[in-house]
């Protein structure tokens, strides 16, 4: 079996062991690099990389072992046999096989570099392209707290930060949109052995409510990881994207770049042809988390709690799990989808899940309590970032668009767009810009508390209080946590479709509508007719709205004059008379 040979490959390597002239070399660095840190054994990172791991063509991530936290000659000289033999480990001979890889042309390196104490910082990973779209002009950066193989091997849920390429390297320093993620464990590093020289804890609620980067460490790995795009483009003499993995050391405080490898899913799309998923019904929704890609698909769950489960796997079936692992590649081939309780958009399963083109739902938190094995359920991808479990198989359509066919009226065709997230998504279509961006969805999901209710919380119920106090944690008051948000939402329409105009429209709210915002009703009046009433170009003259107005202007000005996204121009809605305009003016 598979199993049995790999074994027996692996033992032959560690039996024939290091010969002594490199175990020699090997220790003569290790102390010259421990003497540059003026340490006896410093603690290091032992890698491993084989040269058909990250090649554009062989895509799959973690084939080969890599240690944490290695200290003294005796375990750097373990670590390093140990990747060596981590040539013939199961999924890496699968690998080879399902590649077309001769076991023997394939070679392989082991590097050691100073341990980046991320356990007392955060780390993460970083993609010079939008992983779910494949919109080129931003940077994604996921972040968490601990070592960053939680971030990789999607066991925690990471806070996301998005960066503009043009205008950030136009000298515009801001970021373009953030996700808080939970967050709720981190790896540390302990006292022991080879891989329990590492080990999970939870995270303090403090923590899990804080951004893990500023915003001037986002910026800085945007920087980096630009650098390191453009390197790796010029070397090859095409467009490059990168998949990088970065660490922050608690101790200096420094950011380090700790592997880059070449994107391998989106950078091989022409972009010739759009394929589009749509749900004909709606249904029970089971669970939901992030969405990666935009498909949807069926079939029975499949709950793995352990890889020695996954023999019951059948093809077809949707996998459901904690977490996935570089092991598990054989049954995420048979999956229809996957989902899981833990992990981010560049975590295990959804990199693996967008190279075999099955949508996977991550992050859920609770996918393995909420379906059971045997159940029917509708993977759905194909409603935004959010992704859904739902009972049973609904019906939904699927449709191929060739952009390229499309052939292109005289007049000039511009978009309606109100969710932010879809604009990466959207702009890949033949457009002339956006002739309408709403904002009330930014307002009613993003922010969800009343402008006026932040701007006067002493107005409010202590339960109300308490609420945009948590809303506004990661800001210096609840008025700048409006501005933030609206302008980070606006801000991500506009970089899709830059430099093509995007006409935004001012908030158009009825009165109705912003009392069901949190604190709402204590601002609002009671209408006849809201249709009719005290909305558009009407309210932001009224004396009581006119310091919320001002909110969305100053939301307005810093998507223009701190991004850089001067191709916002503005619209402002239900204005009634020419006296109207010119004081709106």
């Amino acid at each position: 079996t598979l199993a049995r040979t790999a074994a027996r490959a692996r033992e032959i390597v560690y039996e024939a062991g290091l010969p002594e002239d490199v175990r020699a070399e090997i220790l003569a660095a290790y102390a010259a690099l421990s003497r540059s840190y003026g340490e006896e054994d410093l603690a290091v990172a032992v890698r491993s990389s084989a040269t058909a791991e990250d090649l554009p063509e062989a895509s799959f991530a973690g084939q080969q072992d890599s240690y944490l936290n290695v200290q003294g000659p005796t375990q750097l000289l373990e670590t390093v046999l140990r990747c060596f033999t981590s040539l013939f480990t199961d999924r890496a001979i699968h690998y080879r096989i399902d590649h077309g890889f001769d076991h023997m042309k394939v070679a392989i390196s082991v590097g050691v570099m100073k341990m980046v104490r991320s356990d007392l910082a955060s780390s993460g990973v970083m993609f010079t392209l939008d992983t779910e779209t494949g919109f080129r002009d931003v940077v994604m950066i996921t972040s968490a707290y601990g070592l960053g193989e939680n971030v990789v091997q999607g066991q925690v849920d990471p806070d996301e930060f998005f960066v503009h390429k043009p205008t950030f390297q136009a000298g515009h320093r801001a970021v373009l949109a953030r996700k808080l993620g939970s967050k709720e464990i981190k790896m540390v590093c302990v006292s022991g052995r080879l891989r329990a020289r590492t080990q999970n804890v939870p995270t303090s609620p403090e923590e899990r409510n804080r951004f893990s980067l500023t915003d001037e460490e986002v910026l800085t790995l945007a920087d980096y990881a630009l650098k390191i795009e453009a390197h790796f483009s010029q070397a090859q003499g095409r467009p490059m994207p990168m998949d990088i993995e970065w660490a922050k050391d608690g101790l200096d405080g420094k950011l380090y770049i700790v592997q880059a490898r070449p994107e391998t899913v989106r950078a091989r799309e022409t972009g010739a042809v759009i394929e589009r998923f749509r749900l004909l019904e709606k249904g029970e929704v089971l669970c939901e988390g992030r969405a990666v890609g935009t498909k949807i698909a069926q079939g029975k769950v499949r709950i793995v709690h352990h890889p020695d489960e996954m023999r019951a796997f059948q093809p077809g079936e949707v996998l459901v799990a904690e977490a996935t692992a570089p092991d598990w590649e054989p049954v995420m081939k048979k999956a229809a989808a996957i989902v899981t309780n833990r992990g981010g958009r560049t975590c295990h399963a959804a990199i693996v899940a967008r190279e075999l083109g099955i949508p996977a739902v991550v992050g859920c938190g609770d996918a393995t309590s909420k379906l059971a094995d045997g159940l029917e359920v509708t993977v759905s991808c194909a409603e935004g970032e959010t992704g859904r479990v739902y009972r049973g198989r609904l019906r939904f359509a699927r449709e191929e668009v060739d952009v390229a066919r499309i052939a292109m009226p005289k007049t000039r065709i511009m978009m309606n767009i109100g969710h932010p997230e879809r604009a990466f998504a959207l702009q890949a279509l033949p457009n002339a810009g956006v002739g309408l961006a709403r904002i009330e969805f930014i307002i009613a999901e993003r922010i969800r508390a009343h402008p006026l209710a932040l701007l006067h919380p002493e107005e409010l119920s202590e339960e109300e209080r308490a609420a945009i106090e948590r809303l506004a944690a990661n800001d210096p008051d609840p008025a700048a946590f409006f501005v933030r948000v609206l302008s980070e939402g606006i801000g991500q329409i506009a970089a899709a479709f830059w430099p093509k105009p995007v006409i935004v429209r001012t908030s158009d709210f009825k009165s109705n509508e912003y009392a069901n915002l949190i604190g709402g009703r204590r601002f609002e009046p009671e209408e006849e007719n809201p249709m009719l009433g005290l909305r558009g170009a009407a309210r932001y003259l009224h004396p009581r709205f006119q310091e919320a107005f001002r909110l969305e202007c100053m939301a307005l000005k810093r998507v223009r004059e701190t991004m850089g996204l001067v191709n916002v121009r503005v619209m402002i809605p239900f204005c009634r008379t020419l006296d109207e305009a010119e004081a709106i003016v």
